[in-house]
Parts: structure tokens; sequence; C-alpha cells
């Protein structure tokens, strides 16, 4: 049998023909600069062809699975894929709920949970029977109280889901949390409706409705004045504009007398009310929910479940004191110690049931911890995890499937993940290795490195300058290769910048016990006009500190809009700051026409010097291809097809009319130093900089991107296939090109996830220029480089969940 892969002649994408041997059952590690090739090679090479030999072996059509650009592979094994992007956005999926940990709770619960009475209130046992996960869909029977013979309705696992209407609460219907609107965003209280008060109304608008207001008002007795300030209105001409005439707020002043029958009469909707009837019949439109919160809806706990998204009923049953609501907020790693405790509380009777499920939950469970996310809690939304936990939570599906001779291609399993963390998570990959497998690892961090059995460094740039197999073999075989600058780093000879040595400050931005989820009354104090790194285990309240209370609430401040801050006393020191920018990893856009170049703003020149070529036959708009003109009308500018595979799902070909080129012969004739526009758009950021270094306008914004690490990628690459470290830098350089008065805060949120260390020295130097030039940068880290070259540091701990949230320390980097 044969004990290597194989891989000969590679030339997809920057792959210089690559040829290389990669032993199995061993922790393989892929590494490089960004943009180097490794994402190539691991994914759409060696993973793709594995799932496409594989489904080949079973006899199925894999025409819909190309082959990619190589010579040969063997020795493949069947692959899956742990890649960092997150495809269930669901508000109603959980950490439970994916992880299938939430399930088993409830079936715990509904076996042996006890429930009070109705009638007398005191408890009532469970049944001890065996049909309470027959059908969770099922009607529950109903049993009378051993106490006073009221009768008690019984339980189904249904009655413990949010997904469920047995078990959802009625008022947010499971969700947690409820759509209301924010007043201040919705109306300018210093104007009257005739002088456009109402944020969301045109003029041609605002005309049609004050009829309409005025109708309601004389309907009810009273008169609407247009004219007048609206924080001049009483309380009825108010509710009337922002609720309308149906509303509780408004009826309150008029029990008895029924609304107007029609809009001439005087039906008015109201502006908020309007505002949420649209939301909710738009349910599916991600963009518009996303725009009308913006205009001035805002999301709060629900107020009857208190954000537990379930019926009060489901939430008052408990297991030997614990109710469901309890057990989901209970760090996972707690959640452990009370199940393994679990067995010395029940009756010999209750174990009998429940034991199986019990041994399955520990599992389960213990699988979570050990690959480092015993911080995170089941009720946790899948939306606000971290590409890494993603990741990590996937890793500990893999750990319990028990398959072996199987291709794992992971890519950076370490992002978020603190360095004390580190060794477990290489434990865990290793454990996998041992089942059998072959394990391989796009990685940049040190440690991962040195514990590969196999280390591959791609390079020796990126791009075009990428490609290559620099140096395989042993850490310290790499680390010993001329030439590697990834063996240079594990070495020693290069390491990163020091800390400039700033420390405090005399000015500072200062929070306020902060008490949102794990914070402790946190009161912090961070330095300005300086590069301030805060720092943590995974789960110690970083993000909730600088992104859910500061971010917000710069956000408030500077623009009177966003969501509200969490839980916190206030704010000091904005009066030293002109602005606040915060940078984070959430997609810079979920629609696949949005790219590197569009939204960098770099396309637009780019356009303009394309059609100043054709000597005035075309114009800027026939370079787009998201409008009619210039595109290729076959595809509308996609330059793929998509064809629907009735049973399958559907797949993507390349256009016929196009050759997925885009556009029409005659823009595409249009050339710029030898170049098309379409080539420009598959181009790099560092080989688009040789084409158009004379053009100032494209230079700039191009050498912006090239100095926050992003040299390697395609103008071209769609927006949502951009990784959460990417969108993040993407947005720093856009933010770099905006013309900047004052003093700015900007606040990142580990801005270094997928660069490897000698793209970190570079992303260092932007950072400090931006701090030299009189601006304060504040990120989330646990990159050591970044501590080590930091100003000042603030360190949250000790642990992650309800072990952390306090202060560890503070002060300036050790050494500098």
């Amino acid at each position: 049998m044969d004990d290597c892969i194989r891989v000969t002649g590679a030339r997809l994408h920057n792959l210089k023909n690559v040829s290389l041997t990669l032993p199995k059952n061993k922790l393989v590690v892929l590494t490089g600069l960004s943009g180097s090739g490794k994402s190539t090679l691991a994914f759409d090479t060696l993973h793709r062809e594995g799932q496409r030999q594989y489904l080949e072996s079973l006899g199925m059509v894999t025409g819909f699975v190309s082959k990619p650009a190589v010579d040969s592979i063997t020795g493949l094994s069947p692959s899956i894929s742990v890649d960092q992007h997150l495809t269930n956005r669901s508000p109603r999926s959980t950490v439970g709920t994916v992880t299938e940990v939430f399930t088993y709770l409830r079936l715990l619960w509904s076996r042996i949970g006890v429930r009070p009475c109705p009638g007398c209130g005191k408890d009532v046992p469970p049944p001890y029977t065996d049909d309470t996960e027959a059908d969770e869909d099922a009607e529950a029977g109903q049993r009378p109280c051993p106490h006073c013979a009221t009768p008690v309705p019984g339980l189904v696992m249904g009655s413990f889901s949010f997904n469920k209407p047995a078990g959802a609460c009625p008022a947010c219907t499971g969700l947690g949390e409820v759509i209301r609107p924010d007043v201040r965003r919705l109306v300018d209280d210093g104007k009257s409706v005739a002088e456009g008060a109402v944020r969301g109304w045109n003029a041609k608008y605002t005309d049609w409705s004050l009829p309409v207001l005025r109708a309601a008002a004389g309907h009810y007795g009273f008169t609407f004045d247009a004219d007048a300030p609206l924080d001049e209105l009483d309380d009825r001409q108010r509710d009337l504009l922002l609720h309308g005439v149906e509303s509780p707020e408004f009826r309150r002043h008029f029990p008895d007398t029924d609304p107007p029958a029609t809009v001439a009469a005087g039906r008015f909707e109201g502006v908020a009310t309007a505002l949420l009837r649209r939301y909710g019949e738009r349910a599916d439109d991600a963009e518009y929910r996303e725009r009308a919160e913006q205009q001035g809806l805002v999301k709060q706990p629900c107020g009857e479940c208190g954000g537990t998204r379930l019926r009060a009923e489901s939430r008052a049953v408990t297991v030997h004191g614990l109710g469901i609501v309890e057990a989901a907020r209970l760090p996972l790693d707690r959640l452990a110690a009370w199940l393994g405790g679990l067995r010395d509380r029940v009756s010999p009777d209750e174990w009998l049931f429940v034991e199986p499920v019990v041994a399955d939950l520990e599992e389960r469970v213990g699988r979570l911890v050990d690959v480092g996310v015993g911080y995170l809690t089941l009720d946790q939304s899948t939306p606000s995890l971290s590409a890494g936990e993603t990741q990590r939570l996937r890793l500990a599906a893999l750990l319990g499937s028990g398959l072996t001779g199987v291709l794992y291609v992971l890519d950076e399993p370490t992002i978020g993940l603190h360095p004390s963390d580190t060794e477990r998570l290489v434990r865990v990959l290793r454990r996998l290795r041992d089942l059998g497998n072959t394990v391989l690892v796009i990685e940049h961090d040190l440690d991962v490195l040195k514990a590969a059995d196999h280390l591959v460094d791609v390079g020796p740039g990126a791009g075009r300058d990428g490609g290559r197999i620099v140096a395989e073999g042993t850490p310290e075989e790499v680390a010993r290769t001329e030439g590697s600058v990834t063996g240079a780093y594990l070495s020693g000879l290069l390491s990163a910048p020091p800390s400039r040595g700033r420390g405090d400050s005399a000015t500072a931005v200062v929070i306020r016990g902060a008490r949102a989820h794990n914070l402790k009354n946190l009161t912090v104090r961070i330095p300005l006009r300086r590069l301030v790194t805060v720092t943590g285990p995974s789960g110690s309240g970083k993000s909730t500190l600088l992104l859910d209370i500061l971010g917000r609430a710069a956000r408030r401040h500077f623009h009177g809009a966003g969501e509200l801050p969490a839980e916190h006393d206030g704010v000091d020191g904005w009066e030293h700051l002109s602005k606040a920018v915060l940078i984070d990893q959430e997609p810079i856009s979920r629609v696949p026409r949005s790219n590197a170049a569009t939204y960098s703003e770099v396309f637009t020149p780019i356009r303009e010097v394309f059609a100043a070529r054709s000597q005035g036959r075309l114009t800027a708009g026939h370079f787009s291809f998201n409008v009619p003109g210039g595109r290729c009308e076959r595809c509308e500018g996609a330059g793929v097809l998509t064809v629907h595979m009735h049973f399958l799902p559907a797949v993507e070909v390349r256009c016929p009319a196009c050759k997925g080129r885009r556009f029409r012969p005659e823009v595409l004739s249009v050339r710029h130093e030898g170049h098309d526009i379409a080539e420009v758009l598959q181009a790099t950021v560092d080989e688009a900089l040789t084409v158009f270094e004379d053009i100032p306008p494209v230079a700039t914004r191009l050498r912006r991107m090239a100095d926050v690490g992003l040299g390697y990628l395609p103008l071209g690459q769609p927006a949502t296939t951009l990784s959460g470290g990417e969108a993040q830098r993407l947005k720093l350089a856009k933010e770099l090109g905006r013309r900047t008065t004052g003093r700015a805060l900007y606040l990142l949120d580990e801005p270094t996830t997928g660069l490897h260390s000698a793209d970190t020295a570079r992303l260092l130097d932007v950072l400090q220029r931006l701090v030299d030039a009189g601006h304060s940068v504040v990120t989330i880290e646990h990159n050591l480089d970044v501590v080590r070259a930091s100003d000042w540091l603030i360190d949250l701990g000790p642990e992650g969940g309800a072990g952390g949230g306090r202060l560890v320390a503070q002060g300036v980097v050790p050494g500098s």
C-alpha cells in the first residue's frame, strides 16, 4: 500500500508545475506568505481531487467536480475539508443546535425533568417512561398532579426546543429578541413633518401623507400641526405619526373610538408601524432587513422570555434544581463538570432512564472542551462565532466520527486561539492523525509549525512570485533551509519588530463599569495616540469590551445610530477624538458581484483609464460588469451560468459566449499596457501595481491594499469568498484612503488573521504609521508578534467564560 500522496505537475492558479510527496497518516503543515499558493494546493488541488476520485469510485457522475490542473495525484484518500467560511447564519442556530448537544439535553429534561403543578405549585415528578423521544412534535398527554389531581401537561423533547411551537416563546417565536423602532433615528425632532422630519420620506411621499395625517386627527377631534417641530407635538400627535391609528400606543388615547375605515378618511399606518410591517414581510431579504435596521430598527431582548427563547412552562422544568436555560448558559467546561456529577444526584430509577443520554452528552461536551472551546455556551448564536471557533466545533465533530484513512484539510484552526490553548489543539490534531488519518493543515502559528511531522514552505513570495516549494521536511530541516522566510522565523534569524516604547499617555478613553456578559464591573483606561493591544484567553471578554461596548458607544456618540452598547456605566474621553472607526471581520458584502476592486473603489479609476484608451468610443460604464452596455448579456457580466440539476445542487459553468471573461469583444479589445479589463480583474494587487504604477488614483489605492498584506489578492475575487481577516484588512485599506482630520480611534479585531509572520511585520508598520500620525489604534490579538510590538497591553482573564471578565494586568510591554 502506498504510504505517500504524490503530486506531479500542479499548475492551478499561481502554482508553478509543483511536484511533491506528502507522507500519509502524519500531521502535515503547509505554510508560506499569504497568497503563496497554500490554499490552492491544499483545497483546490488535493481536497477537490480527493472528492472527485472518491465519487468516481462510487460510479457517480463527476462532471460537476472539475479535475484540477495537475498531471497526476496518487495515494489520495477520501477528503474532508474544514475551512473558515461560516455557512449557517440563521439567528435560530446556536452552539447547542449545531453540535447536537442541546438535542440530547432536551431529551434529558423531557425524561427526568420536574415541573411545578399549575394548580398547587408543588413539584410533579417525571413519569419515567420511554415515550418522550418517540416524536418530539407529538402532543403530550396529560396526567393528574399527585398532590391535587390538577391535570398537568406531559413533556416531550419539543417542549424544550425554541424552534418548535411547543417550546418557543410566543412573543418572539423563539428568536430571543424582538425588533423595536429607534425613534431618534426615524425622525428629526427639531424639524416639522412639512420640513422633512421623517428621515425615510421623500418630498413626494410627505405631500401624500400630510392630508392623511390631518384627516386622522380630525376623525378623533384634534388637529395635527404639520408645521410644528416634532418636539413640540403632544403625545396624541406623536403617537399618531409614529405608530398609527390602529396601534395600542395611539388607541390608549381614544379607547372607545373606532379607527377610520379608509386611508382617505385618515387610516394612517404610522412611520414605525409601516417599517416594522415591511421588515416582517421581507423576512428572506437579508439586504433589505439590514437597511431597515440602519434606518431605525433595533434588536432588543424579548421582554417576555428575557432572551431565553423558551416559553415560561418549559423554563420552569428543572433537573435537580437546574433549568434547561441555566444549563445552556453554563460554559461547556462547567456543563461537563455538572454532567459528571449527575449520577451521584439522581435516583437509581432515574439513572436507568438517562444513563445512555448522559454518557453521550459527556462524550460530546468533552470533545468540545478538548478542542479549546470550553468557554462557549450552548445558547451562543452561531453567527456570532469567529471563523476559528466554527472550525473547532467541526473539529470536535470529526473526533467523534471514528473515521480512518481520511485526508483532513484544515484552514488555520488556531484563528482566535490564545497561545495557551495551542498545545491542546495540537493534541487534538494528533489524535485525528493517530486514528489512522492524514491531517493537512494550513498554518502560520510557529508553535503548530514546530509540532508538524512534515512541514512544507510554499513561496518564496505571493501571487506570481509564489507557487513553488521553497522547503520541505521536518521543522528542523526547514529552519536550516536558506531562502526560506518561514525557516528564518523558525530559527530566530528573523523576528517581529519590537515595541516603539511609547508607554502611557496623558489622554485616554475610559470605559466605566463594564458588566456585559462575563465582564466583572470593569473600569478600563485605554491610552490614546498609542498602539494598544487587548489580550486574554478565548472567551475572556475582549470582544465584549471593545466591540460590544466601546465600538457601539462610539457609533452612538459620533453618528447617533447603531445598536445600543452592551451594559456599562459610561465611556469618557470622546472629546480627545474626532471619530472612531470599527474594523471587524464581518463580511464586506453578501453579493457575489462585489469584489476586492469594487469594494476598495479602485475599479472606478481603472474603468476611467480604459475609457480614455478607447479614444471616445466607450465610456467608463462600458467597463462595468454590473450594468448593461459593455458586459456580456448572456451571463449578465457574471462570467458563469447557473445550471439547475433538479435533485442535485445547482452548479456554475463558464459562460460559452464570453468564455468567462464577462465583457463583449469590443470592450476587451481596449488594452492598457497590454492588458484588457478582464485580465486586470484576474491580476493580483501586486501585479496590477506594475500595470498602473504611473496612474496615481489607481496606484495609491492598490499600494494601500498591498501595505496591509493583500498584495496576493486577485482584484476580481468575489467578496463572498474572502476570509474574515481578508475582509478586515480590505476595510482597513479603504479606511486609510479617507481624508482624516483630527484624531481618530481605530478598533481592530485580530487583524493578523491569516497572515504569515513576514506579512504581520508589514501590517504592524502600517499601524505604527497611524499612531505616528497622531491616531490611536486598539487591537484584539493573540498574535505574540503584535503583543511585543505594542505600546500598552490590557490583559483580561484569567480564564474564558465565567472564569474570565477580570482585568488581570495592564501596562507597557516587558522589555520595551
